[in-house]
């Protein structure tokens, strides 16, 4: 495999499942109260630092994005995926939303007020992770939090079917809330604190909170 050929692999199998995808995320949220409320949380941190444009960077069909947006978050959205981004656009179309890849982002250094991963970094490899969270740092404001949320676990596995039985070829990559703060710290980020989701289930989910030192 080439190093970018997951990278391609993962736009084309969003690209692929996209509208099923926006089907299935399009009302999930409100039934999820510890997921709204990590958000409401973050939204908190960013108002504390002195608000501006928050980045959701793997935004998907966006409805994250708009609920950060109703919650008086200036947010925007960045995916990898075109057909998400059509997506989205139509969902929402009072939000902005940008084609873009988190190993290049192409926003400015400084440029937001907070960033949110929500379970985007999963399909990132170990050895891009520094890469990504190099461009997280730099876009970031001195002082501006960082949430990164992400399924639990100890392995990586290929994705090859999901959303409506469409064929994909994505790998899902579990780590440690543990392992995830490490890799914040050796970007250069201070961690704040790291929250569980539904940890008796087969995959649990987490939220780590991170700042860029002032």
């Amino acid at each position: 495999m080439q190093p970018d050929d997951w990278l391609a692999d993962t736009r084309t199998s969003y690209d692929t499942v996209a509208d099923s995808y926006t089907d299935l995320l399009r009302d999930t949220l409100p039934t999820k109260p510890y997921l709204i409320g990590v958000l409401a949380m973050f939204a908190d941190l960013v108002r504390a630092a002195g608000g501006g444009p928050v980045a959701d960077v793997g935004c998907g069909p966006g409805h994250v994005t708009a609920h950060l947006a109703g919650l008086g978050v200036d947010a925007f959205g960045i995916d990898l995926s075109p057909a998400m981004i059509d997506n989205a656009r139509r969902e929402h179309p009072d939000l902005r939303f940008e084609v873009g890849s988190m190993t290049d982002l192409d926003l400015a250094d400084a440029s937001v007020a907070g960033l949110l991963a929500f379970w985007s970094l999963i399909h990132i490899p170990d050895e891009a992770l520094p890469t990504v969270l190099k461009h997280f740092r730099r876009v970031l404001r001195p002082g501006a939090p960082l949430m990164v949320g992400f399924h639990v676990g100890d392995r990586s596995t290929l994705k090859t079917e999901g959303y409506g039985g469409h064929p994909m070829k994505v790998h899902v990559h579990r780590r440690t809330p543990e392992q995830v703060a490490e890799r914040l710290r050796a970007a250069g980020f201070a961690i704040e604190a790291y929250v569980l989701f539904d940890p008796d289930e087969p995959t649990p989910g987490a939220a780590v909170f991170a700042r860029r030192p002032a």
